[in-house]
Order: C-alpha cells, then sequence, then structure tokens
C-alpha cells in the first residue's frame, strides 16, 4: 500500500523547500484586493444558487475552470474568499464559472440538495457557454478542500446509479479535475466526526444507515474517475493532507493510472488557493497540464 501510495504521489513540486513563509490562513486569502467578477449569474431561485464568472481579456472561445470553493460544506463558509483564486486564473486566460451552493445550514441544504446546486450550477455552462463565448470542450472541474471533493465527484457523475436522486441522464462533460487539498472521503471523515458531524448533516446519517446515499456520493466507492486529475496538497496541511492521502490510496487500489499528485513543501490548508503564495505555481502547472 506505502509503495502505491509512493508512486502516486510523485513530489515533483516546482517549489524548493527552503525558505517557505509560514502557511498563509484563511483571512490573508481574503485580505488580498480583488475585483468584482464579470458577471453574477443565476442558475436557481434559491439565494445561493449563483455562479461569479470571470473572463479572461483574449476572444474566446474561452476554456472554462468549474470552479467549488470549500469551507466543511458549511453554511457560515461562502464563496467570497474563492475571489483571488477566480481572479488569478481569469488573468490567466481562462473564463472561470465559481459556483455557490447551499450548505448544511442553509434552508435546502444537505441532502441532496448540496448535491443538486453543484451539479445544477455546472450543468448551467450550457446555458450561458453560447452567450459568453465558453468552449465547453475544455471543462476543467477545480474545487478546494469540500470543493475539491465536488470537483471529482462532478467528473464521476456518469457512474451514479439510475435509481438515485443524484442520477443525471446527461452531466456536462469534464475534460479534468484540479483538486486542492480535496476532501474526498466521506466515510472516513464521518467516522471522524469533523466539523461538528457535517458529514453527517450533509448525508443525513451514516454509511450504514444510508448506504445508497453514499454509493452515489463516495469518491472512495466511485473511483476510478477515469479523466486526467491533477492533486495538489500542502505538505503542512496536518488536519486535510491524510484524508486526501487516503483517497490517492484507493485510487490506486482501482487502477486509476491518470492522476497525478503533488505535495507542496511548507504549504498549509490555504496556501493552495493563494495566488501569492509559491504554492500557486504548482496549481496553475497543474492546471496547464489539464488544459493541454
Amino acid at each position: 500500500m506505502m509503495k502505491q501510495i509512493c508512486v502516486i504521489l510523485a513530489l515533483t513540486s516546482t517549489v524548493a523547500a527552503q525558505g517557505l513563509a509560514q502557511p498563509v490562513t484563511l483571512q490573508q486569502v481574503m485580505a488580498r484586493p480583488t475585483p468584482p467578477p464579470d458577471h453574477v449569474l443565476r442558475y436557481g431561485a434559491a439565494k445561493e444558487q449563483f455562479g461569479n464568472l470571470r473572463l479572461p481579456k483574449r476572444p474566446g472561445p474561452h476554456p472554462v475552470v468549474l470552479f467549488v470553493h470549500g469551507g466543511c460544506w458549511l453554511s457560515q463558509f461562502g464563496i467570497e474568499h474563492a475571489a483571488p483564486l477566480e481572479q488569478a486564473i481569469a488573468d490567466s486566460g481562462y473564463a472561470v464559472w465559481s459556483i455557490e451552493y447551499r450548505r448544511a445550514g442553509n434552508e435546502g441544504g444537505g441532502w441532496p440538495g448540496t448535491f443538486l446546486d453543484v451539479a445544477n450550477g455546472t450543468d448551467h455552462l450550457r446555458a450561458i457557454a453560447g452567450t459568453y463565448s465558453l468552449d465547453l470542450s475544455r471543462v476543467v472541474a477545480a474545487g478546494h478542500s469540500a470543493g475539491g471533493f465536488f470537483a471529482l465527484w462532478l467528473a464521476a457523475r456518469k457512474k451514479i446509479p439510475d435509481g438515485s436522486e443524484l442520477h443525471t441522464r446527461d452531466p456536462l462533460p469534464i475534460k479534468g479535475v484540479l483538486a486542492l487539498a480535496p476532501a474526498p472521503d466521506l466515510e472516513g471523515l464521518h467516522a471522524a466526526g469533523v466539523c461538528g458531524n457535517v458529514i453527517n448533516k450533509l448525508m443525513g446519517g451514516s454509511p450504514a444507515e444510508q448506504p445508497a446515499r453514499y454509493t452515489a456520493a463516495s469518491l472512495m466507492q466511485l473511483a476510478p474517475i477515469d479523466v486526467p486529475t491533477e492533486v495538489v496538497i500542502g505538505e503542512a496541511d496536518d488536519s486535510w493532507r491524510p484524508v486526501g492521502r487516503a483517497y490517492l490510496a484507493r485510487a490506486a487500489e482501482r487502477g486509476d493510472k491518470r492522476i497525478h499528485a503533488v505535495e507542496v513543501p511548507g504549504a498549509g490548508h490555504f496556501d493552495v488557493i493563494a495566488p501569492m503564495t509559491p504554492a500557486w505555481r504548482d496549481v496553475m502547472a497543474g492546471l496547464r497540464l489539464l488544459m493541454r
């Protein structure tokens, strides 16, 4: 098992370990001045059902980064902290569709509303692609933490059983996945009781109580997702690095040959969404590989 993990965790970070600052905090990320999005567009009637669209300066059609923010699936952590990442990716030449969604604590959040929002917000790209010159043959799903879970899940939707509430007949095709400090192991996180037992709130019960729901949602069961995947994890992210590694091990066990991971020396949980950090070089390197 450890041999598999070592193989798949090809620690090819472009950043040297020496001289790195302490891991950045969420407050430092949010303090970075960022212009508002070019467009705020709704994909549903609920307050949280909208997305930020940021467009590059060059003419389209634009490749698209579909981004899902993190925050432990909890209502108190919204889309606002993703703004610096959104703008930095748009400035690099990609359209960014960053979606807000109902979370645990929001009316309609939890099962199945949170998952349906992320799915519907993603598929809404079809409705806006013509107006904003978006290239839907080049959509990379990206996300951080809980959003990194969703980025992987979006690429796996075609594997969801027909009878599930989450089944979609024709989900938007995903070219690749950029998972930043992802939290894909729902079963393990439920057992650990993270974030005030948030997985219980998200899923409406434990794996034993709601096995069909976990079959449709858990990346530990849906792996391999069979699209090119870049995973970027902070080496100093002691809280969330283990859950990312657990998924990498499961993907390796199931023969996923299209996944590559980087652990960035000195980086914490939020470095991977902060454009001012050395870890950002690894994030953009992974995105450029996926967009080839």
